[in-house]
């Protein structure tokens, strides 16, 4: 397989490799927490798609009639390993994964706005399992590479791309944190649902921004509140039952962040209400979603009694180089 940091000029190919080996010997030791994703990514080395799809609401990765009952079988268990699904629907030799997240109900709203990936060096920060990478694909990228931080997330992709044989997508174990390793390196960047989860919103988006080429796009989706003020909601300890979630704007706030950080052409392109047909609990996700986040009472607020969630898209451009604003 070819390494992604060869098309990458600019970035810091000692400290990622470094970063790479560090994880390489961490994910070696007989740990269970690392031997529950890893076995179930070893199981299926041997599987290899002759038939995907990555066009249509679910991606679909092999037909059932590519495997024999036993594999079918060993796909099966190796999904359910895998659990809880957050991103998807996935298709996987037959085996349906209802993932709680509608994603493709988000990727129509972003094809508007969708810039031409095409030959693209794309970045996708908080990849989770790679549904939105795959969705890229008919767009024919040069790479899109994903950061993710959690071991779950990581090998479930890595076990679906390697089944797909999706040459163009990458990952690595790192989070937005591990940014600054690359400098001036993306043409595209996906944000998605990640912003409201970090302490220094605006430092992050400086960061980003040093990331990007000049010219290049900002896809940013995030979590927000109702209202035309350019504020921001400081949850005391807890918004919708989440403990990490730090300041949650509203949309215009949001385009004042980036407009802060030296972003320019900021677009406000959709805003919508949440609903639990778009996140709910599934066979595949069987722990508490949407529906158990809002006061049962009045469902406009959080079990908190705060606002309940809109969703807001933004796309932005880097104008150039990064004069730290």
């Amino acid at each position: 397989m070819r390494d992604y940091l060869d098309l990458l000029k600019t970035a810091d190919k000692d400290a990622i490799r470094a970063s790479r080996a560090e994880t390489a010997i961490r994910l070696a030791q007989p740990k269970k927490g690392f031997l529950r994703f890893r076995e179930p990514y070893q199981a299926l080395r041997h599987l290899h798609a002759q038939f995907t799809d990555f066009s249509q609401e679910a991606v679909t990765i092999g037909r059932p009639a590519e495997l024999g009952e036993a594999d079918r079988r060993l796909v099966h268990e190796a999904m359910r390993a895998f659990m809880p699904w957050r991103k998807g629907p996935f298709k996987v030799f037959g085996v349906e994964i209802e993932a709680e997240w509608q994603s493709w109900r988000k990727w129509n709203r972003l094809l508007p706005a969708l810039p031409d990936l095409a030959g693209k060096i794309v970045a996708d920060i908080g990849c989770n399992n790679g549904y939105y990478m795959f969705r890229m694909l008919p767009q024919k990228p040069r790479c899109v590479i994903g950061l993710e931080p959690f071991l779950q997330h990581y090998y479930c992709f890595k076990t679906l791309r390697r089944m797909a044989g999706a040459d163009e997508l990458f990952i690595e174990l790192m989070g937005v944190e591990d940014i600054p390793l690359f400098p001036s390196c993306f043409e595209v960047v996906f944000l998605l649902g990640i912003i409201y989860h970090r302490i220094s919103p605006v430092e992050m988006l400086r960061e980003i921004r040093a990331a990007m080429q000049p010219g290049g796009i900002l896809l940013i989706e995030s979590q927000a509140i109702p209202g035309a003020a350019p504020v921001a909601l400081f949850p005391e300890e807890r918004y919708a039952k989440v403990p990490g979630t730090y300041f949650v704007p509203t949309a215009s706030c949001l385009r004042n962040w980036l407009l802060r950080t030296g972003f320019t052409e900021v677009e406000i392109f959709c805003s919508h209400p949440m609903s639990s047909e778009e996140q709910r609990k599934t066979d595949w996700m069987t722990f508490e979603s949407y529906e158990d986040f809002l006061d049962q009472n009045n469902p406009a607020l959080t079990v908190e009694g705060y606002p309940a969630p809109l969703r807001v898209f933004l796309k932005a451009v880097n104008p150039g180089a990064v004069g730290q604003k």
